[in-house]
């Protein structure tokens, strides 16, 4: 049976039949003691099991009866009157009433000599072990500890096979077990929770990858504590998954969720560093709409996924809506990635001209998708599939070629352009290759990098918080590259920022730009802004200019560059070609040192000038 693998119950349970036949009026026991010291019972077939019960859990020590007191000295322990001996004094009523009056116990020693359980004899009658049943003992003993030994061996394979090696949670084939064990037959029973910590790769670039472990174990042990004695799973990476089982966990979700967010903000000590873990969760109930556990846990991925997109920081629990809403930014993705390999994504461009003189002194580049049908999409209508960290580096790989071909189209041609601007998403700036890409495709064609201008949004650049944003933007600008901030107050601006993070030019949004009329507070506010950046020297363009009555407002007011449908839409190359050839801003005109987008003061300039 040992050499079949069959279990350790069923093989130390034969055993015990099997001595029982060859010693007549002997009852066999057999009991492993747990790596805490605990006895558990693993075979007593003549036992009953109330009395079995009664052995598993109590701690050996020397005064534990015979079993006990085995396990905790290492020796054969001999007891010929269960009645009168000290050791059963607390355990032999039970013993008694079986009508079991003596009880020789022996250790069950692996290789090394360390106890792995008890084989023991009971008697009926008050007296010891004959020289034929010592022998017997002996050979049980050793067959005993092989079969341990290899229920050990078992033990830790499975335990290395389902248990996480870094924080000694159960790993992702753990709870894919625990997952498979779970049903739906009842709705609201158990839900589960996705947690994704926010600042990992930051904490390994930052402080090394021993910082980043450190972390990945104290954030272990709160989940741990905070969802007792609901089970914790580390699924790999910076994700975990907590199942929820317990009435009042379940009760409140939103509580159990907002208490793990509170008990990872309390920073940590991770190698000599104070750390502080950010995490999103993500989280599923189990409802009747589910025909399974895997139902449930993509409920869950979802979840989490909407709220990585738009709450990061916080919990969203799941609702038939956010799967609609996935399911559309999915097919979107989808739908760009077929374009990009088909060769339908286009650049637009938008000028931007002198509000003056209506001179365009440069152009802004605008991702378009071209449907197969031949219809032009706008870039707002599959924004969405930016989120992806592929699909957005391949549209920006795509539009940097298109845009240094259109350029060095135009400059062979003669035609005055002074720069384009070139929007860049989130995912750019996290493969931290964006300054040799751009050198790669502007250096295919030979087009100097100082007619490219960067255009970052205000929500990259402020909204997430990322400190690997501003130091590429520190590492861009020292390379020589202009950086546009792009729909300036739409929701993240704060000026302070300017100072640690300068940029060349601010985008005024259109939201304000709509609104500007005589009495409304958005032009006190671009006034402001408009006075502010003359001081730091940074250039101002508003967006979304529409009528004359809004140039002539934004001129008044100082403003002195623009784009909007008023002067033109964003067209292709050829119409762009055509608009420059007949209103681009001439060398000689460019003299004058107003008009161009150039390069900024110093930071110790611009401080000094912020303080007057």
């Amino acid at each position: 049976m040992i050499a079949k693998g069959e279990t350790l119950e069923a093989t130390t349970i034969r055993l015990c039949r099997e001595i029982e036949k060859l010693t007549p009026g002997v009852w066999c026991s057999v009991l492993k003691v747990e790596r805490n010291g605990l006895l558990h019972p693993l075979a007593g077939p003549s036992f009953p099991a109330a009395y079995l019960a009664l052995l598993d859990g109590v701690m050996i020590g020397p005064q534990v009866g015979s079993c006990g007191s085995a396990a905790y000295l290492g020796i054969a322990v001999e007891v010929q009157d269960i009645d009168a001996d000290p050791r059963w004094v607390d355990f032999k009523k039970p013993a008694l009433a079986l009508g079991l009056k003596a009880c020789w116990s022996s250790p069950i020693c692996d290789s090394s000599g360390g106890v792995l359980g008890t084989f023991a004899f009971y008697f009926h009658e008050k007296r010891g072990p004959t020289p034929h049943e010592k022998g017997v003992v002996n050979a049980c003993t050793s067959l005993c500890a092989i079969a341990l030994e290899r229920n050990q061996r078992v033990v830790e394979r499975d335990r290395r096979a389902y248990v996480d090696a870094l924080t000694g949670l159960s790993n992702r084939a753990g709870f894919n077990m625990a997952l498979e064990r779970l049903t739906c037959a009842e709705p609201g029973a158990w839900a589960l929770l996705l947690v994704d910590l926010d600042n990992l790769k930051t904490i390994n670039d930052t402080f090394g990858h021993s910082a980043g472990d450190a972390m990945l174990q104290a954030v272990a042990s709160r989940l741990a504590a905070t969802v007792a004695p609901d089970h914790v799973f580390r699924m790999g990476g910076d994700e975990y998954a907590v199942i929820l089982q317990g009435e009042e966990a379940l009760a409140d979700i939103e509580a159990v969720a907002a208490r793990i967010l509170d008990a990872l903000a309390i920073p940590t000590k991770c190698v000599e560093h104070m750390i502080i873990p950010r995490a999103t969760i993500g989280g599923a109930l189990v409802s009747i709409d589910d025909p399974d556990s895997e139902s449930v846990r993509q409920h869950a991925d979802f979840a989490l996924y909407h709220a990585k997109e738009t709450d990061r920081g916080n919990f969203v629990l799941y609702s038939s809506g956010i799967s609609t809403t996935i399911t559309e930014r999915i097919e979107i993705i989808r739908d760009v990635g077929d374009a990009l390999v088909e060769g339908r994504i286009e650049a637009f461009y938008q000028p931007i001209l002198k509000l003056d003189t209506r001179e365009i002194v440069g152009l802004e580049a605008l991702c378009r998708l071209r449907t197969p049908s031949g219809e032009i999409v706008a870039a707002s209508a599959f924004q969405d599939a930016t989120s992806d960290v592929n699909v957005a580096y391949e549209m920006t790989e795509r539009m940097m070629t298109i845009v240094a071909t259109d350029l060095r189209f135009w400059l062979d041609h003669g035609i005055e352009i002074q720069h384009v601007g070139l929007n860049i998403a989130s995912a750019d700036f996290h493969s931290g290759t964006l300054y040799s890409r751009l050198e790669r495709a502007f250096g295919r064609e030979n087009v100097p990098l100082k007619h490219v201008i960067l255009e970052v949004t205000e929500s990259i650049y402020l909204g997430k918080g990322d400190p690997l944003v501003a130091r590429e933007l520190k590492a861009l600008r020292a390379h020589g590259l202009r950086i546009a901030l792009d729909d300036f107050g739409t929701g993240f601006a704060s000026l302070t920022h300017l100072l640690t993070i300068p940029v060349d030019i601010i985008k005024i949004d259109q939201s304000f730009v709509s609104r500007l009329v005589q009495g409304d507070p958005s032009l006190a506010i671009v006034e402001g802004l408009i006075e502010i950046a003359r001081k730091l020297d940074v250039r101002v363009i508003a967006e979304g200019i529409e009528s004359e009555d809004q140039a002539s407002l934004l001129t008044e007011i100082g403003c002195k560059l623009g784009q909007g449908h008023l002067f033109s839409s964003a067209v292709p190359r050829g119409i762009a070609t055509g608009l420059l050839e007949r209103f681009a801003q001439r060398p000689a005109n460019q003299e004058h040192g107003t008009d161009q987008i150039g390069p900024r003061k110093s930071a110790t300039v611009v401080r000094k000038s912020l303080r007057k």
